[in-house]
């Protein structure tokens, strides 16, 4: 077995400053989020997303972003797998950015929203047929009793569907996750990281509030 007490690495990016930091934390975001598109990564926007049920149990997983702007970070899903069940009872959510090549990540805590029939379709349409096909005849999250089971589900949606898209199912659509905080975290030597995190202050009309949090 490994010995994981000794598997780790130093940092040498130059680190992050208050006075490089971008005035806002979306043009921060847009400018990593482009160093790491010019970087050739995979999967550039790949995102952590966490959640919890009613009781607070925890639960996390991998999916793709599709979009950011000043109102939050949106991601598409079905609303009736695990995720969305724990969403509807505990409509808050965590992200993490893992860009560990340019040892970099990002984490984001806020409110979870809908985005709406017109915006979700805008997030379905743009699918290639084949993963319209699979999020139709896969109920996410439920137990099935082998891959052929999946596999005639959708050989029979794609004999049974004459158009070229599939239509967006009402269980599938987009979800907005509205930052309260989003902390921008880069490596630095010896393990001082730079952790610069933009927290929401609702007692200031929703503003900013710039904070420097030990690493």
């Amino acid at each position: 077995m490994p010995d994981l007490s000794r598997m780790r690495r130093d940092y040498d990016r130059p680190g992050l400053r208050e006075e490089d930091l971008a005035p806002t934390w979306l043009e921060q975001f847009d400018r990593w989020f482009r160093d790491v598109v010019a970087a050739d990564l995979p999967d550039p926007n790949a995102v952590v997303v966490a959640t919890a049920d009613a009781d607070g149990a925890p639960d996390a997983r991998i999916v793709l972003l599709k979009g950011y702007d000043e109102a939050g970070f949106v991601f598409g899903t079905s609303y009736a797998s695990t995720k969305g069940a724990q969403l509807a009872a505990n409509p808050r959510a965590a992200l993490v950015f893992p860009w560990h090549a340019l040892q970099r990540q990002v984490r984001v805590t806020g409110r979870v929203e809908r985005i709406g029939d017109g915006a979700s379709d805008g997030l379905w349409d743009p699918r290639p047929r084949e993963a319209q096909l699979a999020a139709v005849a896969s109920v996410q999250s439920t137990v099935v009793d082998s891959r052929e089971e999946l596999t005639d589900r959708v050989r029979l949606l794609d004999e049974g569907t004459t158009t070229e898209k599939v239509p967006r199912p009402p269980t599938w659509g987009g979800y907005r996750v509205v930052p309260a905080s989003v902390e921008f975290w880069q490596g630095g030597p010896g393990r001082l990281h730079d952790r610069l995190r933009f927290v929401r202050d609702d007692e200031e009309g929703g503003g900013w509030v710039l904070q420097r949090l030990a690493p």
